[in-house]
């Protein structure tokens, strides 16, 4: 393979990052509406059913996985050693994990015995976020110093920190690690099997496969033998997470095994539909035995999210990399290159319009109306990222 394909762009991973990250925002607003529809919603743990809610995540851990092999390629390229690359990904996951324990532990947050409100908190949690992983120009010691000051804040908000039960708050604790932490462990296990297997296409097949066959056999209770490490060492969701990411993975070093050969765009629309197909197969044929359930991700759960992500991927590619049509979603494209900054806006605006007792009346936020609102508040949280990008405020782990 050539430096020029191993480091080629495929614009529509970036573009589907965005639509992806758009739709993450608008579900997660549902909570300040009334009478959203159920098949948007997310599902109970106990029902054999999916919601929107449910596809939203596992669609972003697979493009999580879309854009691996392409990060560490260029790394390469760019002269970084294996020892430089390692750091980064423990580096990345450090902060993917303590933002996802923070995150948590926000959601738990009680005001007595806290010297400062529950969104104070969260306003300084975040502000410390941005001070430590903003992309600053330069090497200059103010920067390392605004670094060092987000620590400081976190630190603080940890010993100020009561959570739990208003009677008897506790500290800080790790509890499930967030939806930060879920990808921070999805994004390490996949980084470092693509990390030692580079492009080989039947290594990386074979580590999906694990993955996936390892979910299985855990709801099957082939794995009941490891109960006793179970609570100390173990695959995040029982390999679900990873799979969904693997699932990426897989997809992108197909593509850059295939970048080279005449006719391989094409082509490349008809395996992602095929692998999308295989999944959705592997998902309802295992739906009878237990059901599909984000909460407890089931097989069922696992397959058929997977193919969703297979076939919005492969519209996407055709849409965006074979049709060239991609100006449609400029106004979505803050989402795709500044994720974590978007990600993070509306945990700002949640603590502000909470503290200053900002509300929006009930028919703005009830049914149809509510929806369209959520739609909205998810495109201006995005024009929002956009015009912090042009200040200088860019979150990069």
């Amino acid at each position: 393979m050539s430096k020029k394909s191993a480091s080629f762009r495929v614009e529509s991973i970036d573009i589907f990052r965005a639509l992806t990250m758009f739709l993450m925002i608008f579900v997660n607003d549902f909570w300040t509406l009334k009478g959203v529809p159920q098949w948007m919603q997310h599902s109970k743990g106990s029902d054999d059913a999916m919601g929107l809610s449910d596809v939203v995540f596992p669609c972003f851990l697979f493009i999580v996985g879309l854009s691996i092999p392409f990060a560490i390629s260029n790394r390469r390229m760019k002269g970084d050693g294996n020892g430089i690359i390692v750091f980064h990904i423990l580096e990345r996951t450090f902060a993917l994990l303590l933002m996802g324990i923070y995150i948590v532990n926000l959601e738990s947050a009680v005001r007595e015995g806290m010297v400062v409100s529950k969104y104070v908190w969260q306003i300084a949690m975040v502000v410390a976020f941005f001070l430590i992983w903003n992309v600053y120009k330069g090497n200059d010691v103010r920067f390392t110093s605004m670094k060092i000051l987000g620590y400081l804040i976190l630190a603080a908000l940890a010993v100020i920190y009561k959570g739990g039960d208003p009677a008897n708050p506790s500290s800080m604790e790790t509890h499930w690690y967030g939806i930060l932490g879920l990808i921070g462990w999805a994004y390490l296990i996949c980084a470092l099997i693509y990390f030692f297997m580079k492009d080989n296409l039947g290594l990386i097949i074979g580590g999906w496969a694990f993955l996936v066959l390892f979910n299985l056999a855990d709801f099957a209770g082939m794995l009941d033998f490891l109960d006793p490490v179970r609570a100390k060492v173990w695959i995040v969701g029982s390999g679900s997470m990873p799979a969904f990411t693997m699932a990426g993975v897989t997809a992108s070093v197909i593509y850059r095994n295939m970048t080279s050969k005449s006719g391989a765009s094409q082509n490349y629309l008809w395996i992602l539909l095929i692998l999308g197909i295989l999944a959705f197969a592997y998902g309802f044929g295992t739906r009878p035995f237990w059901g599909i359930s984000k909460i407890r991700a089931t097989p069922a759960w696992v397959g058929i999210c997977s193919g969703i992500s297979f076939f919005a991927f492969a519209f996407m590619y055709w849409l965006v990399d074979l049709r060239r049509s991609k100006s449609w979603a400029d106004i979505l494209k803050p989402a795709g290159t500044s994720t974590l900054t978007c990600y993070l806006v509306p945990y700002l605006w949640y603590a502000i319009i909470t503290l200053v007792g900002f509300s929006l009346p009930l028919f703005l936020r009830t049914g149809i109306v509510g929806l369209v609102k959520s739609l909205c508040f998810s495109l201006l949280v995005i024009v929002v990222t956009g015009l912090l990008n042009r200040v200088g405020i860019r979150l990069k782990i």
